[in-house]
């Protein structure tokens, strides 16, 4: 457990500074937060996008993806990277109190996506995934896995396209060299897509779509 503290208040949050209880979020971490992540004061355009965010998650239990949210409070991507440079779930979701990975249960607790299950996907290999379907060990990633991730999720006929892939090798290739996951926005301008196509590539979203096919996680 870790510890982050501004003006005399300190929260309890993980090795990435992600609050652990929603709950105790207020706008004093919002603020201390935002620092960290180099802004230097909210905006009213910052906070449009924290409280959108925060009422989407308290309403559904679920983060919202990049695409709604931008869709909700007409952001472009640029204007979305201009607000919240390190990225929209190391940022906006950081500074806003939700992990991306934190979903609430039926009894209003909350639970992170950390639980180890084996689940066979194909003849006798197994896959070491977490209760949402990420794979924990990235090395026993294969197209094969990809294959049917992609069948689980929005993604037309589970086909994934020479677009798909080129956005999968990336990731791949970044997280193998640099050992890091890069932001939806590096991700974008490297594999010349925009956020309207990205969505079409990955309708769950650039974590729980993208990332999860491309047999990747973030590591607390």
């Amino acid at each position: 457990m870790h510890h982050f503290s501004y003006k005399d208040t300190t929260y309890e949050v993980d090795e990435q500074g992600f609050l652990l209880n929603p709950k105790f979020w207020d706008s004093n971490f919002a603020e201390g937060m935002a620092k960290e992540c180099g802004i230097e004061s909210l905006t009213s355009e910052h906070w449009d996008a924290i409280n959108h965010l925060r009422e989407v998650y308290l309403s559904t239990g679920v983060c919202p993806t990049i695409f709604s949210l931008c869709k909700a409070i007409g952001l472009r991507p640029r204007e979305m990277k201009a607000l919240f440079p390190t990225g929209y779930h190391r940022g906006l979701c950081r500074i806003a109190g939700v992990h991306y990975l934190l979903y609430r249960l039926p009894d209003n607790s909350h639970a992170l996506e950390n639980t180890a299950d084996l689940k066979a996907l194909s003849g006798k290999k197994q896959y070491q995934v977490d209760v949402r379907g990420f794979l924990v060990d990235p090395d026993n990633w294969d197209p094969h896995y990809a294959m049917h991730r992609a069948l689980e999720m929005k993604i037309p006929q589970g086909e994934l396209t020479e677009s798909h892939w080129r956005v999968i090798e990336y990731l791949r290739d970044v997280n193998k060299r640099e050992k890091r996951i890069p932001t939806i926005y590096e991700t974008c301008e490297t594999c010349q897509l925009d956020l309207e196509q990205m969505e079409a590539l990955f309708p769950d979203g650039y974590h729980r779509g993208a990332l999860k096919i491309a047999g990747l996680r973030f590591v607390k």
